[in-house]
Protein backbone atom coordinates (compact mmCIF):
# COMPACT_ATOMS: atom_id res chain seq x y z
CA UNK A 1 0.00 0.00 0.00
CA UNK A 2 1.60 2.87 -0.90
CA UNK A 3 2.12 6.07 1.42
CA UNK A 4 -0.41 9.22 1.28
CA UNK A 5 -0.38 12.46 2.32
CA UNK A 6 -4.09 12.73 3.22
CA UNK A 7 -4.89 14.97 0.54
CA UNK A 8 -8.47 16.44 0.59
CA UNK A 9 -10.07 14.56 -1.88
CA UNK A 10 -13.18 12.11 -1.76
CA UNK A 11 -10.94 8.80 -0.65
CA UNK A 12 -9.90 10.74 2.82
CA UNK A 13 -13.07 12.49 3.08
CA UNK A 14 -14.57 8.93 3.08
CA UNK A 15 -12.14 7.10 5.09
CA UNK A 16 -12.38 9.93 7.63
CA UNK A 17 -16.19 9.53 8.25
CA UNK A 18 -15.59 5.63 8.07
CA UNK A 19 -12.97 6.09 10.94
CA UNK A 20 -13.65 8.91 12.91
CA UNK A 21 -14.78 6.96 16.09
CA UNK A 22 -13.04 3.44 15.69
CA UNK A 23 -11.12 1.66 13.33
CA UNK A 24 -13.62 -1.23 13.96
CA UNK A 25 -17.04 -1.12 13.00
CA UNK A 26 -20.23 -3.14 13.65
CA UNK A 27 -22.43 -4.05 10.40
CA UNK A 28 -25.89 -6.38 10.96
CA UNK A 29 -27.52 -5.31 8.02
CA UNK A 30 -26.06 -6.80 5.16
CA UNK A 31 -27.44 -4.06 2.58
CA UNK A 32 -25.29 -1.36 4.92
CA UNK A 33 -22.26 -3.50 4.86
CA UNK A 34 -22.42 -3.64 0.84
CA UNK A 35 -22.85 -0.19 0.54
CA UNK A 36 -20.04 0.69 2.34
CA UNK A 37 -17.99 -2.15 0.64
CA UNK A 38 -19.08 -0.35 -2.84
CA UNK A 39 -18.19 3.11 -1.39
CA UNK A 40 -15.00 2.03 -0.35
CA UNK A 41 -14.06 0.20 -3.58
CA UNK A 42 -15.10 2.90 -5.93
CA UNK A 43 -12.57 5.11 -3.98
CA UNK A 44 -9.89 2.70 -4.53
CA UNK A 45 -9.67 0.42 -1.13
CA UNK A 46 -8.21 -2.77 -1.21
CA UNK A 47 -11.16 -4.84 0.28
CA UNK A 48 -10.24 -8.30 1.78
CA UNK A 49 -13.81 -9.50 2.42
CA UNK A 50 -13.42 -13.16 4.77
CA UNK A 51 -16.58 -15.18 5.77
CA UNK A 52 -16.43 -16.11 9.47
CA UNK A 53 -19.68 -18.08 9.68
CA UNK A 54 -18.09 -21.41 9.10
CA UNK A 55 -15.06 -20.83 11.72
CA UNK A 56 -15.53 -23.14 15.36
CA UNK A 57 -11.27 -22.81 16.07
CA UNK A 58 -8.75 -20.47 15.82
CA UNK A 59 -7.27 -22.69 13.03
CA UNK A 60 -10.34 -21.50 11.21
CA UNK A 61 -9.37 -18.34 11.07
CA UNK A 62 -5.58 -18.27 10.42
CA UNK A 63 -6.53 -20.59 7.35
CA UNK A 64 -8.96 -18.28 5.69
CA UNK A 65 -6.93 -15.22 6.44
CA UNK A 66 -4.20 -16.61 5.51
CA UNK A 67 -4.97 -17.72 2.41
CA UNK A 68 -7.31 -13.90 1.58
CA UNK A 69 -3.95 -11.92 2.05
CA UNK A 70 -1.52 -14.30 0.53
CA UNK A 71 0.14 -14.63 3.67
CA UNK A 72 3.96 -16.10 3.27
CA UNK A 73 4.18 -19.90 3.95
CA UNK A 74 6.04 -19.22 7.04
CA UNK A 75 2.58 -17.56 8.70
CA UNK A 76 2.96 -19.11 12.40
CA UNK A 77 -1.10 -19.32 12.31
CA UNK A 78 -1.57 -18.01 16.00
CA UNK A 79 -2.16 -14.80 17.28
CA UNK A 80 0.49 -13.15 17.29
CA UNK A 81 1.86 -14.24 13.53
CA UNK A 82 -1.06 -12.97 12.57
CA UNK A 83 -0.50 -9.30 13.70
CA UNK A 84 3.22 -9.67 12.43
CA UNK A 85 1.42 -10.65 9.02
CA UNK A 86 -0.90 -7.85 9.43
CA UNK A 87 1.71 -5.09 9.86
CA UNK A 88 3.16 -6.73 6.82
CA UNK A 89 -0.03 -6.40 5.12
CA UNK A 90 -0.28 -2.77 5.76
CA UNK A 91 3.31 -1.87 4.67
CA UNK A 92 2.47 -3.52 1.60
CA UNK A 93 5.18 -6.32 1.65
CA UNK A 94 2.01 -8.51 0.35
CA UNK A 95 -1.79 -9.00 0.68
CA UNK A 96 -3.01 -5.57 -1.42
CA UNK A 97 -2.11 -3.87 -4.17
CA UNK A 98 0.48 -1.04 -3.71
CA UNK A 99 -1.06 1.54 -5.51
CA UNK A 100 -4.49 1.16 -2.64
CA UNK A 101 -6.32 4.48 -1.56
CA UNK A 102 -5.84 1.95 1.94
CA UNK A 103 -6.78 -1.60 3.03
CA UNK A 104 -10.21 -2.56 4.36
CA UNK A 105 -10.46 -6.34 5.85
CA UNK A 106 -13.95 -7.42 6.40
CA UNK A 107 -15.59 -10.33 8.26
CA UNK A 108 -18.81 -11.42 7.46
CA UNK A 109 -20.81 -13.55 10.14
CA UNK A 110 -18.42 -13.03 12.80
CA UNK A 111 -20.54 -13.45 15.21
CA UNK A 112 -20.44 -17.33 14.48
CA UNK A 113 -16.46 -17.32 15.52
CA UNK A 114 -17.20 -14.63 18.21
CA UNK A 115 -19.53 -17.28 20.15
CA UNK A 116 -17.50 -20.31 19.19
CA UNK A 117 -13.82 -18.33 20.33
CA UNK A 118 -14.90 -15.47 22.44
CA UNK A 119 -11.67 -14.58 23.72
CA UNK A 120 -9.95 -14.93 20.03
CA UNK A 121 -12.51 -12.95 18.24
CA UNK A 122 -11.81 -10.01 20.85
CA UNK A 123 -8.26 -10.12 20.16
CA UNK A 124 -8.34 -10.40 16.65
CA UNK A 125 -10.28 -6.93 16.30
CA UNK A 126 -7.97 -5.22 18.91
CA UNK A 127 -5.28 -6.29 16.54
CA UNK A 128 -6.85 -4.27 13.78
CA UNK A 129 -7.95 -1.95 15.58
CA UNK A 130 -4.04 -1.02 16.62
CA UNK A 131 -3.42 -1.42 13.11
CA UNK A 132 -5.30 1.00 12.35
CA UNK A 133 -4.46 3.20 14.79
CA UNK A 134 -1.08 2.58 14.17
CA UNK A 135 -1.49 3.39 9.91
CA UNK A 136 -3.17 6.59 10.68
CA UNK A 137 0.11 7.88 12.54
CA UNK A 138 1.73 7.50 9.11
CA UNK A 139 -0.59 8.64 6.92
CA UNK A 140 -2.33 5.06 5.74
CA UNK A 141 -5.59 3.86 5.78
CA UNK A 142 -6.87 0.64 7.63
CA UNK A 143 -10.00 -0.42 8.77
CA UNK A 144 -12.07 -3.75 9.46
CA UNK A 145 -15.64 -4.01 9.00
CA UNK A 146 -17.59 -6.83 11.04
CA UNK A 147 -20.57 -7.96 10.03
CA UNK A 148 -22.97 -9.86 12.76
CA UNK A 149 -26.05 -11.92 11.67
CA UNK A 150 -26.26 -11.37 15.62
CA UNK A 151 -27.58 -7.57 16.54
CA UNK A 152 -27.14 -7.82 19.95
CA UNK A 153 -23.72 -8.56 19.57
CA UNK A 154 -20.94 -6.71 21.74
CA UNK A 155 -17.99 -6.82 21.94
CA UNK A 156 -14.95 -5.33 24.88
CA UNK A 157 -13.78 -1.98 23.72
CA UNK A 158 -10.39 -2.14 21.22
CA UNK A 159 -7.52 -0.23 22.57
CA UNK A 160 -9.34 1.58 24.81
CA UNK A 161 -12.32 2.19 22.19
CA UNK A 162 -15.54 0.72 21.48
CA UNK A 163 -16.45 -1.29 18.60
CA UNK A 164 -19.34 0.65 17.40
CA UNK A 165 -22.18 0.13 15.48
CA UNK A 166 -22.11 1.72 11.99
CA UNK A 167 -23.58 5.40 12.01
CA UNK A 168 -26.91 4.69 9.59
CA UNK A 169 -27.96 1.99 11.68
CA UNK A 170 -27.16 3.81 15.21
CA UNK A 171 -28.87 6.91 14.23
CA UNK A 172 -31.90 5.69 12.66
CA UNK A 173 -33.76 4.44 16.18
CA UNK A 174 -36.56 2.57 14.27
CA UNK A 175 -33.74 0.35 12.87
CA UNK A 176 -31.39 -0.05 15.39
CA UNK A 177 -30.34 -3.43 16.06
CA UNK A 178 -31.74 -5.08 18.49
CA UNK A 179 -35.17 -2.55 18.37
CA UNK A 180 -38.46 -3.84 18.62
CA UNK A 181 -39.83 -4.13 14.95
CA UNK A 182 -36.65 -5.06 13.52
Amino acid sequence: MSEHSWPDNDADQFYRQLAANTFVTLYWRRELLDQTIEGLRDRHFAVVEVDASGWTTEKDLHRDVAAALDFPDYYGRNLDALNDCLRDVVDGEYGVPSDAAGFVLVFTHYDHFAQACPRQAQIVLDILADHGRSAAVFGQRVLCLVHSDDPDIIFQPVGAVPVMWNQAEWLDARRRPGAAGC
